[in-house]
């Protein structure tokens, strides 16, 4: 599999690479209070960036998954809020819009998005359900032609700065699965609340949300029937997402422990002259190309949506070695790794995350053996070698 990347996704991630290190990255720290980057976001409006979910005919660039991914991996290098929130442009909420919502909505919407005036909010996690959406309680009644919301939503980023929330709900009351819809919300709304924060361990804040008799017009209603069909579709691509940003993180928590044992001098010589310090970069590469050719793998199998096996598989492996890579370059910092002045304890911070959104290792691990039992009931494709046609080696 080729990943020479063409004339156009160059000139992108230089621009966003030269952005990022010149303006994001020395101020990354500001952001660590739950500071939106309202500046940062604004730069990336100008280049484009901020519009790679959005269609042509909206004014945004339109980008498949993998172009999506090589940027927030550059962005994340610097500064993890920056890219957290560059994902909520750039992920779930934008492709729902652009995919199932009435074009009055589209058209008053997206170019807003591209712009950088109008963030969104993707509801999903509710005080009792997480990952267990079947269990939703948050509904959404029809009564003629309105829709009334009721409902709690927690861990929600960007709430007090959104714009546009895309809030996966219940619907009527029908029980399970096959109950699941989608409503969109703006924040002027009667009964919309935001009722908490959480700081986190990364710096953004989380919120929790109140939805009490919120009144919406029915075409808000994008998603009424085979929502959670839907719903997972899309989330396979923030399972490409999030992963890139866990990349981009031990690729800069990588690159400040290199640049660190290069200067940094003891008994006489850098700490990179040790052999044991050596093998410890030798295994952070290693560990980093393996995640990125998974990741990128499962990046161009989206049409338009990722492969789940591969989706699943590529966040695991991201997220597990970004915690790895950056606390070994905390540990190769010694003690000032463990201090805010320094780079790489904020990566690290910035990495804990990962494992955690878009579905935790836990269920994708059960999603991925699931899925490996059931083929080999079925005789159906798996491994690479059924993929692309080859047969498999002798044993």
């Amino acid at each position: 599999m080729d990943f020479q990347l063409t004339e156009q996704q160059r000139r992108i991630v230089i621009a966003v690479r030269d952005l990022a290190q010149s303006e994001f990255k020395g101020n990354a720290q500001r952001y660590m209070d739950g500071t939106f980057p309202w500046e940062n976001m604004k730069k990336l409006a100008e280049i484009g960036v901020l519009g790679m979910s959005v269609p042509e005919e909206f004014g945004g660039l339109g980008l498949p998954v993998f172009d999506t991914a090589l940027v927030l991996e550059e962005i994340a290098k610097t500064c993890y809020v920056t890219a957290m929130a560059t994902l909520g442009e750039a992920g779930v909420q934008t492709r729902v819009i652009s995919t199932y919502a009435p074009k009055a909505i589209r058209e008053r919407i997206l170019p807003k998005v591209v712009a950088g005036d109008c963030m969104l909010a993707v509801c999903m996690t509710e005080p009792h359900a997480g990952t267990d959406v079947a269990n939703y309680r948050t509904n959404a009644v029809i009564r003629g032609d309105r829709v009334v919301l009721n409902g709690t939503k927690t861990l929600i980023s960007r709430a007090r700065e959104a714009g546009m929330f895309v809030v996966f709900t219940r619907i009527d009351g029908r029980p399970g699965r096959e109950g699941i819809g989608c409503v969109l919300l703006e924040p002027d709304v009667s009964g919309f609340e935001v009722t908490g924060t959480y700081h986190t361990m990364g710096g953004e804040n989380l919120h929790e949300i109140q939805f009490n008799n919120c009144e919406l017009p029915l075409e808000n209603l994008v998603i009424r029937e085979d929502g959670f069909r839907k719903l997972l579709n899309a989330f396979n691509t923030q399972r490409c997402l999030n992963p890139s940003i866990s990349l981009g993180l031990a690729e800069g928590a990588f690159d400040e422990a290199r640049n660190y044992v290069r200067d940094r001098t003891v008994f006489g010589k850098t700490i990179a002259d040790f052999q044991g310090v050596r093998w410890k970069l030798a295994e952070m590469y290693r560990e980093i190309e393996a995640a990125r050719s998974i990741l990128y793998r499962a990046c161009m199998t989206a049409n338009p949506f990722p492969d789940p096996l591969m989706a699943a598989v590529a966040k695991i492996t991201c997220n597990e070695m970004s915690m790895r890579v950056t606390s070994e370059a905390i540990q190769l910092h010694g003690g000032f790794g463990f201090t805010d002045e320094y780079a790489v304890s904020r990566l690290y911070r910035g990495a804990r995350y990962g494992t955690l959104g878009g579905g935790t290792s836990e269920t994708l691990r059960d999603l991925i053996g699931k899925r490996i039992v059931d083929a080999s009931d079925s005789g159906a494709e798996l491994l690479a070698y059924d993929m692309i046609g080859v047969d498999h080696p002798a044993a």
